[in-house]
């Protein structure tokens, strides 16, 4: 269909020829996708279905410009709180689906799928929390946003993507030396719902939930009364058309309904939240990210020749010299990246972003590789750390939470006006 030539195109709407080529490439990026992971379930159907999942994951996260970063972000920033309001909404679904997944698997008497997800809560997980936070703010995205960004052109996430793995590497080797120690052995593993069973976990952490809520609504109104408060403005191509015509399926107003058209951050996080789900029922684990980048890492270097020999490293050198396409995690990421490359090509917004300058650049090595240090040290990021651990009733979750809020708004006050992604301070109009 070329919808260059549909006489329903509202004179409003600027089609360029860019834009006219771009869903046929997304269109055939998707079915050589497809039948990539056609070919890989000849091998392992377990590739397939990592490779899917992060294509849909990728997808949702673009179509509905949904990022953990900017929930602390946005915020902070702007005073308005729709994202972060959706994030409290996906982790409610989230544990409220973990929670009957898990006391199915109770029931059945087969070990809970997720547990790999509760974490023991130390100084790791603290202080990676922190220096992921301060990291995130500095490169513009978490490691799920800077993935799809990554996919929808931005040049600062492929940027930061470098140090963001290359940091995993030494991250790893400070949580083994730190977990080792006295100090990394002070703490505790708590699965909420050993104490409080799953009624009592899901009642406690949805509790906490709505605190956060009250949290952000009333600081939504003192920034409104404040008079530094900016709701949030999609561009014009996001914005549904108006269309008073008769439904027609072959029409540029259902193709922009379909592929261009903005969802909403509530639908984005209603829809994340599903496939948390479907995650933990399909694998038996929760989602994670940043742990294929050790190994990604490990086999960058390794044709530099450099040789890791210490334990800790022992199996992301087999997964590495057993190649990358092979690795389900490094798949999803991939399906991530992917996905997010599809939704921009369909909508004909796909385009190259390279507007920052040479500080900006150091910033961004700066916070990735904060984002790669600090993920490892805490043994997750945004995702492995927080979504999945307060999504599976862990304490360490919420203490993670606590420290990358720390460290997001330490960052946004600390940097502001100093590097492009980040805006002056609020009462500077």
């Amino acid at each position: 269909m070329d919808i260059s030539n549909r006489v329903d195109i509202p004179k409003t709407i600027d089609i360029s020829k860019k834009q006219r080529v771009q869903p046929y490439i997304g269109l055939v990026l998707l079915i050589a996708v497809i039948l990539f992971g056609a070919l890989k379930s000849n091998v392992d159907q377990k590739l397939t279905l990592f490779l899917i999942t992060g294509l849909a994951l990728g997808y949702i996260l673009t179509r509905s410009r949904y990022g953990f970063a900017g929930g602390f972000k946005r915020i902070y920033v702007t005073g308005e709180g729709s994202l972060s309001t959706a994030l409290l909404v996906m982790f409610a679904i989230s544990m409220v689906l973990a929670a009957g997944i898990q006391f199915s698997a109770t029931m059945m008497g087969i070990d809970p799928p997720g547990l790999s997800s509760v974490k023991f809560l130390n100084v790791s997980v603290l202080l990676g929390g922190f220096l992921f936070g301060i990291g995130m703010m500095l490169a513009g995205g978490c490691a799920s946003g800077t993935l799809s960004d990554l996919g929808e052109g931005a040049g600062r996430s492929m940027i930061a993507m470098t140090t963001f793995v290359l940091g995993s590497l030494p991250g790893l080797m400070a949580q083994d030396a730190l977990n080792n120690s006295a100090i990394g052995q002070i703490g505790m593993k708590l699965y909420l719902p050993d104490v409080m069973g799953y009624v009592g976990a899901v009642i406690f952490s949805v509790a906490l939930l709505g605190i956060l809520y009250l949290v952000v609504r009333k600081y939504e109104n003192f920034r409104k009364k404040e008079g530094y408060y900016e709701k949030t403005v999609y561009e014009d191509q996001e914005l549904p058309i108006p269309n008073k015509e008769p439904f027609k399926l072959f029409s540029y107003a259902t193709f922009h309904k379909i592929f261009v058209q903005r969802w909403s951050f509530m639908t984005g996080g209603i829809l994340l939240a599903i496939m948390f789900g479907f995650i933990l029922i399909s694998t038996g684990h929760s989602w994670g990210v940043t742990g294929p980048f050790v190994t990604w890492g490990v086999a960058f270097l390794q044709m530099f020749g450099i040789h890791f020999t210490a334990p800790v490293f022992a199996d992301y050198v087999a997964t590495a010299n057993g190649g990358i396409l092979n690795d389900p995690g490094s798949l999803r990421n991939i399906g991530i990246i992917l996905g997010a490359a599809i939704a921009f090509l369909l909508a004909g917004r796909f385009a190259f972003d390279r507007h920052f300058k040479l500080k900006d650049v150091i910033y961004y090595l700066i916070g990735g590789f904060l984002m790669g240090f600090g993920a490892r040290l805490a043994g997750g990021c945004n995702i492995g750390a927080l979504f999945s651990g307060i999504g599976n009733f862990s304490l360490s979750g919420w203490g993670f939470f606590v420290t990358l809020a720390l460290g997001g708004f330490l960052a946004l006050k600390v940097f502001a006006g100093k590097v492009n992604i980040i805006p002056p301070d609020r009462h500077q109009k």
